[in-house]
């Protein structure tokens, strides 16, 4: 088994559940950081701007900072500085500070995330409209279901997204996990090997089905929006199940046992 040289850590269900760290979280770190194990917060979190995410991860204890932190916002802005692209955003408010204004024109892409309560008839039949009129599909995350603040599970982008490609017949750009492109990405921004690298998550299709398709390992926390029997949703399994972060980290100290 080779040796863990860096950590990606799922945020929401992993290190926090709404303003609150889950129990354990934050000593996790420290360990991870006491034994100079480089580590990168990747969220698809798409409803908060990396300027909130730091915010929450500072107001719980975590020290870090922006480069600690990427997102699917983060890999799109670079795509359509990359392509020279001309955004329409379907994505929340929050995160509209996130990406620089679209230049004057008619836009050539599409990006959609979790736009909430902005969801609309209206909104979707324009992102469809201009989809189907050849201008570029990128979806910033394709999840089911996240947990709101009220702990609840909700819907998240993926069915949005899904609901586009139905009726455009195009298949969206995944920009976010569990796409390749975006571990590979990570892993480069952490400078670890992929093989050396651990994805810690409690979405076994983003978080760790991704991590392994890209060569990492995938780790499985009992925490956030897991449900009994997600392990078995996915071949290969994942490397480990764990009841949470500390012991996730715990099994990474052990030498991965």
């Amino acid at each position: 088994m080779p040796k863990v040289s860096g950590v990606l850590l799922d945020l929401s269900g992993v290190v926090f559940s709404g303003d609150d760290a889950i129990a354990g979280s934050l000593a996790a770190i420290d360990d991870l950081r006491s034994h100079n194990i480089p580590l990168c917060f990747v969220t698809n979190t798409t409803s908060a701007p990396l300027r909130g995410l730091l915010e929450k991860l500072q107001a719980i204890g975590v020290a870090a900072s922006r480069e600690d932190i990427f997102t699917p916002a983060v890999a799109a802005c670079r795509l359509v500085k990359e392509r020279g692209l001309t955004p329409h955003l379907l994505v929340h408010p929050n995160l509209l500070e996130d990406f620089d204004a679209p230049a004057a024109g008619t836009p050539d892409a599409v990006i959609v995330g979790d736009a909430g309560a902005a969801f609309t008839f209206e909104a979707l039949n324009e992102a469809f409209r201009a989809i189907d009129g050849g201008a570029e599909f990128i979806a910033l995350a394709c999840n089911r279901t996240f947990r709101d603040g009220k702990g609840d599970l909700s819907l998240d982008a993926g069915p949005f997204v899904k609901a586009l490609e139905f009726a455009t017949r195009r298949e969206a750009l995944l920009v976010g996990k569990p796409a390749t492109a975006f571990y590979a990405d990570a892993v480069a921004h952490l400078g670890t090997p992929p093989a050396e690298t651990v994805m810690i998550g409690d979405d076994v299709e983003s978080d760790v089905e991704g991590a392994l398709q890209a060569g990492l390992r995938g780790l499985l926390v009992r925490t956030g929006k897991y449900r009994q029997g997600d392990e078995g949703l996915i071949d290969p399994p994942p490397s480990a199940v764990v009841a949470d972060l500390r012991e996730g980290v715990d099994w990474i100290l052990a030498g991965g046992r």
